[in-house]
């Protein structure tokens, strides 16, 4: 009994001592973890925001516009052309919008389902407005890819079946969503001259297409993705398609 009586009070003194020692070792770690969990969240909720608000993906401050780029102020017309890409729509419409943008950005793919759908239902396919694309990839190997390859899409007349693809089965960014691979399997999907599609993509023979149409952008002050022109006026970011809507219906009104 006296035994016992020793071994539980030992025992009492052991918890009592735990006790004392837990709040030392572990509340600096439990810290820590909570700091780092409130940051993930705020980065998350901030995330949201930008979705929610409509902003585009910033490029990074070393690439800039080059000597001779206009680096419009807000408000100001810019001289932008079309491109070498088909543009959807009728050649003489009084409107012309052209889009910016890299085939990885989110912000880009929201432009294409919340604003483009709308765009081409209401203004292209009624002739009031013409659509071109150009390229601005700067996420990364996969966004020179995807642009190459949809540049060998349009030598067989698909450049906007296989463009619509792409942002239909984006993912995260250099995960992989956009390898050579898969862009070959998307053209097979499509119906493209594969043996063909593969080569042109292998040999890179549209790179310095890419890159022309991303220096363009930039002397053309495009500061982030995607960035619309109506009429030469940017308009920035994944913005409500009301935006848009309006300053195009300002430019027919004119």
């Amino acid at each position: 009994m006296a035994k016992s009586a020793g071994a539980l009070k030992k025992l009492t003194s052991s918890i009592s001592q735990l006790k004392k020692y837990q709040p030392k070792s572990y509340t600096p770690v439990l810290a820590v973890l909570l700091v780092v969990a409130a940051f993930l969240v705020g980065v998350l909720f901030t995330k949201v925001q930008y979705l929610e608000k409509g902003q585009g993906t910033t490029i990074p401050t070393d690439i800039q516009p080059t000597d001779n780029g206009q680096q419009p102020q807000a408000g100001q017309k810019v001289d932008v052309n079309t491109g070498d890409l088909p543009v959807l729509g009728n050649k003489d419409a009084k409107v012309t919008v052209i889009e910016f943008a890299d085939f990885q950005c989110p912000f880009c793919e929201k432009w294409f389902t919340d604003v483009g759908a709308n765009l081409i239902k209401d203004y292209v396919n009624t002739g009031k407005v013409k659509l071109a694309f150009r390229h601005f990839a700067f996420l990364g190997d996969e966004s020179n890819w995807s642009a190459e390859a949809s540049e060998c899409a349009n030598e067989q007349g698909k450049f906007w079946q296989y463009h619509d693809y792409l942002y239909e089965h984006q993912g995260a960014e250099n995960s992989g969503a956009f390898s050579k691979d898969n862009l070959k399997s998307f053209a097979a999907t499509l119906d493209l001259n594969t043996s063909q599609f593969n080569s042109c993509l292998d040999s890179g023979k549209y790179t310095k297409n890419v890159q022309d149409d991303t220096k363009a952008g930039q002397d053309a002050g495009v500061s982030g993705t995607p960035t619309a022109f109506v009429n030469g006026y940017s308009i920035v970011g994944a913005v409500p398609y009301s935006e848009l809507k309006a300053k195009i219906d300002e430019e027919l009104a004119k």
